[in-house]
């Protein structure tokens, strides 16, 4: 990093500045904002489920099970692709009112499972709220066939090719055969007959928090062998509004053997038509997520299965898209007078990385902490996220974790920054001499080049130690914020103040005096305290350098803080926090190394030469120009 004072370096600066700036308009265009009309179109989507009174309109996919010799029967959901609707459409809670069910009640869950299907398809998540108003509705993740948005998780059977056996369906009546409710301590156990000499038999239960153990069997009681191979499958119609930031996946998610992770966004999925198969996996899970909460089916991690990933688009202008994903276990015989089965998994909840690190841990389920999205830089993410969690169980508050964290990260970096800053230092300091050295060689541009690399050596300058702090903490500034976009944990966690909810921005903004005046401000306007502060600091920080030479590279430096004001506006409220510490933090080190190595201090001088039209104004004595 050579002198400012030479043209081609100034106008490499300010090219570095403006793809900084470029990067971060990109950045808040697609990723950030995107965000917030995500959240909010997530509310009134809610919003309107409650109020709703209309049936659904998308088509149920049935288990994909290509080259089997018989599928379980395709079944519709009223209004779905072409399916009359009924005369008159029917709430959540009258469609669950329609059919028996037995209850579930967990510490984190409430719901129930339908006894005519066997379906788990009524879950709502008791500990968590659609926003942070504490009376707002719980949120809802399963519904049945029939409501809004269907969404839920089936186990059956199919049958071999050509045989006349009956298996479960959608029309199947359960027999409740143990436990009336289904809670951690009680499991409950379901039966059929299906008037073939077959029992099949169901055991239910659940942990404390969103894990579902199924145990299926079926009893034969004819003269012959009976063959069957088990199915699961999530299903869901329709998915989130607004879902079109890629710094986050919602969609179709799994992880299938040896293929490693697959990820198929909604959108995509519904552009392929196309199911994606996997066959001969072991060890995984598949399901479907949102941005904070998952359904996925976990199979024995032993056995081999085929794992199928697909969407069927809608086939008229008002249905719904319709997704599922699905798993086929090999054919398991059962000799007569014997009874024989499978077990599987359901997790249908909050996607907590500790829950979900234990499950992993427990279950041994190759690869579950993938549910949630950390992003490519995978190998940062989880170890910030993990001192942060540390650090919470400490002052429980994750504002101020935020601040902890910070001073950790610059911890860290302090080597690297240090010889930054020493580095910067020393140039200063050698400033004259690199000017006299231009003058000096003004006409041999090659010679003038080999005396300052010979003055960098001899005074033992790195002219790159300025660039690669900058460099290597670019990917703990973008996995903070993938740690605070995707994980559950900074939902709705408060700070101090107005800050309600680190995960989304803040909510006050200058334009209407932060709430003063009686009107919202328009979303390009809305800047809030902690973005004025961080643009503050970052303004303060660039005052500690002298000013530059060039009057336009001067005036992009004067601006730049400006525009980062208005770019993290929309950026979540723990982001711009960790920003605005990190930038006090550094404006302390680097006047304390400029002190240290004998360089000139130019803050106050600016900040005098800034305020100097202010100080004349109101007549203050001693001012600039007095």
């Amino acid at each position: 990093m050579s002198s400012p004072n030479d043209p081609k370096d100034q106008n490499n600066l300010i090219l570095a500045v403006v793809l900084s700036i470029l990067v971060l308009m990109g950045w808040q265009y697609f990723f950030a904002r995107p965000q917030i009309q995500h959240e909010q179109a997530r509310q009134e989507f809610n919003k309107e489920i409650d109020a709703q009174n209309k049936g659904t309109s998308t088509t149920e996919a049935p288990p994909n099970v290509a080259n089997a010799p018989v599928a379980p029967p395709a079944t519709a959901v009223p209004g779905a692709s072409g399916q009359p609707l009924p005369a008159k459409a029917l709430t959540r809670e009258e469609i669950l009112k329609e059919s028996p069910r037995i209850q579930i009640a967990t510490p984190s869950l409430e719901g129930s499972i339908d006894l005519k299907s066997g379906r788990i398809d009524d879950l709502v998540l008791s500990q968590y709220r659609e926003t942070i108003d504490p009376n707002s509705p719980k949120v809802t993740l399963l519904s049945p066939a029939g409501s809004v948005d269907p969404y839920f998780a089936e186990f059956g059977w199919v049958p071999q090719a050509g045989s006349a056996i009956k298996v479960p369906d959608r029309d199947t009546n359960w027999t409740v055969a143990g436990g009336t409710t289904l809670t951690p301590e009680t499991p409950v156990s379901l039966t059929w007959d299906n008037g073939q000499g077959v029992v099949f038999h169901r055991t239910i239960s659940v942990d404390k928090d969103y894990m579902f153990k199924v145990v299926d069997e079926f009893e034969n009681k004819t003269n012959a062998d009976v063959t069957l191979m088990p199915y699961a499958r999530v299903h869901r119609s329709g998915h989130p509004p607004s879902q079109v930031f890629s710094v986050l996946h919602e969609g179709l998610v799994g992880v299938s053997g040896d293929h490693g992770l697959q990820e198929f966004r909604f959108a995509d999925a519904v552009k392929s038509g196309v199911p994606t198969t996997f066959d001969n996996v072991i060890g995984g899970w598949l399901g479907i997520t949102d941005k904070y909460w998952a359904t996925s089916l976990v199979p024995d991690q032993t056995a081999p299965y085929r794992a199928t990933y697909s969407a069927l688009p809608a086939r008229d202008p008002g249905g719904k898209d319709a997704f599922q994903t699905d798993y086929l276990r090999g054919a398991i015989s059962v000799p007569p007078g014997m009874r024989k089965g499978t077990e599987a998994h359901l997790f249908a909840g909050a996607k907590k990385a500790s829950l979900i690190d234990g499950y992993e841990n427990a279950l041994n389920i190759l690869r579950f902490d993938r549910m949630i999205d950390w992003g490519w830089f995978y190998f940062i993410t989880r170890p910030l996220f993990r001192l942060m969690e540390f650090i919470n169980g400490i002052v429980h508050n994750f504002g101020i974790t935020i601040l902890i964290l910070t001073v950790f990260v610059k911890a860290a970096f302090y080597p690297l920054a240090n010889k930054q800053y020493e580095s910067m230092a020393r140039m200063k300091k050698m400033q004259p001499e690199m000017q006299r050295l231009r003058e000096l060689h003004k006409d041999d541009p090659q010679r003038q080049q080999k005396e300052i690399f010979e003055l960098y050596r001899k005074e033992k300058i790195n002219p790159l130690a300025g660039c690669w702090p900058i460099l290597l903490q670019i990917p703990v500034f973008f996995a903070l914020y993938k740690v605070l976009f995707v994980t559950i944990d900074m939902r709705h966690a408060p700070f101090f103040g107005w800050i309600h909810d680190l995960s989304a921005p803040d909510p006050t903004s200058i334009f209407n005096l932060f709430g003063l005046l009686p009107f919202t401000a328009p979303e390009f306007l809305h800047i809030g305290a902690w973005p004025l502060i961080m643009g503050l600091t970052m303004w303060v920080q660039m005052q500690l350098n002298p000013p530059q030479p060039d009057p336009i590279q001067q005036q992009i430096f004067q601006w730049m803080p400006v525009m980062f004001t208005f770019l993290l506006a929309s950026f979540p409220a723990g982001l711009v926090i960790y920003w605005a510490w990190s930038n006090t933090l550094s404006i302390c080190q680097q006047m304390m190394i400029n002190k240290r190595n004998g360089a000139e201090i130019h803050l106050f001088d600016n900040l005098k030469r800034t305020f100097a039209p202010l100080l004349r104004l109101f007549g203050a004595s001693g001012g600039p120009g007095k």
